[in-house]
């Protein structure tokens, strides 16, 4: 063999404020944020919350669970996208993100 392992596929991680209260301190239902670029603008209990999902997301891992039938119910790769929830450690907050991973190579 050639010994070259197979390409690896690549993936453009984005994630998206999907539920917040109104009165919150740090983010607002429908704020958007690019990773890497913006991480620095995500609240660092939420970063933290993200993190392993992000890098698990990166590295081509789909989580099996579904949350089926709930508001948080996953898309799990048609068309190469993939959506995983993740929520606020502060149990005040009511902050949910999404992330959406999406292939591009």
């Amino acid at each position: 063999g050639s010994g070259q392992s197979p390409k690896r596929r690549r993936y453009k991680i984005d994630i998206e404020i999907y539920e917040a209260r109104k009165d919150t301190w740090c983010h607002k239902k429908g704020e958007k944020f690019r990773y890497p670029q913006d991480l620095g603008k995500i609240c660092p209990w939420l970063r933290g919350s993200l993190h392993d999902f992000i890098i698990l997301l990166e590295k081509g891992v789909t989580l099996p669970w579904k949350y089926e039938k709930t508001p948080y119910e996953k898309v799990i790769d048609p068309a190469g996208i993939t959506t995983e929830y993740v929520r606020c450690p502060d149990p005040t907050a009511d902050l949910v993100a999404k992330i959406t991973r999406t292939c591009i190579s």
